[in-house]
């Protein structure tokens, strides 16, 4: 399931995020060179009427579109005043000569406007956010959204879990949340959203008993809850049940917002996560990169096509996100040196770019390298 799932997850979601570059740059005119499903040596291909070669490459782990004149993963504009031997970002003669290649329709990439490059930058991460509201839609249209059952009890505590903190801090059974930390709380999965990130943390629970509305301080639990697979995640609980759920059917159109603010709670969740790791509330063994991805696919696909297409979503979006950081040769570094060019007026400069972008490709590659090995020492087969 890992072999199979990893590159049935991971090379559609590239291939379309390239697809969504493609589309957007076929849009505005611009040509393409070579579009791969995968990277390495090509296996096969064909060039169509347009220049574009279309290939299919060894390593099915994604892909890439090449824009004709984007000689470089920089995309640093090539311009004949720029014509240096061995300096990164700089074009020789034989970039040139490509990047005026008439075997390709279409203009260079670095001679469309500002603007249409800054969106065939934007079209890539824009197509996984696409994937992603798409799966949430689908799956709102087919089974519906849990709802309460009964609407009017749906922040009602009901019960409590053992060991739960907010018995312990004074809420009873009965009591109506309000709010929490002055946050209105409209249902129930509101208090999951604002409990489930914040393990340990301090809060003002807003409580309604008996027509008075009462205030009480508590710290939300921490628990640490393992999957059948082996995978646990430090979790915050308080520890209350509420009425029971059911499922509400759903129509396509308004499926789309319900997908649209599930998509906006999974990226929230992500930026707090991250911030979390960084001012060391949570562990970084709870960063994964490629090994822990591909455990996951294999786990999620072993557990049936909704699973795993949901994960899909989950990876989709995923991708989108690190896709946008402001880091250089990542597609959130072009688009900030797009908008440095749009208020200044100019390019930044070659040698601005290429520190710029040297310094990017480090942090990556230092990410890169420490998530793998954090994946790999938490495996059973070395004793994590």
């Amino acid at each position: 399931m890992y072999i199979i799932g990893f590159p049935l997850l991971l090379g559609p979601l590239v291939t379309l995020h390239e697809l969504g570059h493609y589309l957007v740059g076929r849009w505005f005119g611009v040509g393409a060179q070579a579009f791969s499903v995968g990277f390495g040596k090509e296996i096969a291909g064909w060039t169509d009427r347009r220049g574009t070669r279309w290939k299919l490459s060894a390593l099915p782990l994604g892909g890439y579109v090449q824009f004709k004149g984007d000689m470089n993963p920089a995309s640093v504009p090539q311009r004949q005043d720029q014509v240096e031997d061995a300096t990164f970002g700089v074009a020789t003669e034989a970039d040139l000569a490509e990047d005026d290649d008439r075997s390709v329709v279409g203009t260079s990439f670095h001679r469309a406007d500002l603007w249409k490059r800054a969106l065939i930058v934007f079209a890539g991460p824009a197509m996984n956010i696409l994937v992603t509201l798409a799966i949430f839609a689908a799956f709102f249209s087919i089974i519906g959204r849990p709802v309460a059952a009964d609407p009017a009890e749906t922040n009602v505590v009901q019960s409590f879990a053992e060991g739960s903190v907010a018995a312990a801090a004074g809420v009873e059974e009965g009591d109506r949340i309000l709010a929490i930390d002055g946050s209105p709380v409209r249902e129930f999965t509101d208090i999951t959203d604002r409990v489930v990130m914040y393990p340990g943390k301090d809060i003002v629970l807003a409580v309604e008993r008996d027509g008075e509305r009462l205030r009480i301080p508590m710290t939300i639990g921490e628990s640490v809850e393992t999957d059948r697979f082996g995978n646990s995640s430090k979790v915050g609980r308080l520890g209350v049940y509420s009425s029971p759920f059911a499922w509400q059917d759903v129509g396509v159109f308004a499926a789309i917002p319900l997908a649209v603010e599930q998509s906006v709670d999974m990226m929230r969740m992500m930026i707090v996560g991250i911030k979390q790791i960084v001012v060391g509330d949570r562990s970084v063994r709870e960063l994964g990169g490629p090994v822990k991805i591909a455990k996951f696919s294999g786990e999620q696909l072993s557990l049936g096509p909704i699973a795993f297409v949901n994960f899909v979503a989950l990876i989709s979006l995923n991708l989108a996100f690190i896709n946008l950081l402001p880091i250089p040769a990542l597609d959130g570094g072009h688009l900030a040196f797009y908008a440095a060019e749009a208020v200044r007026r100019k390019p930044v400069g070659p040698r601005g770019q290429e520190v710029a972008y040297r310094t990017g490709m480090a942090l990556v590659l230092m990410l890169m390298i420490f998530v793998t090995i954090n994946d790999l020492v938490s495996l059973p087969f070395f004793g994590g």
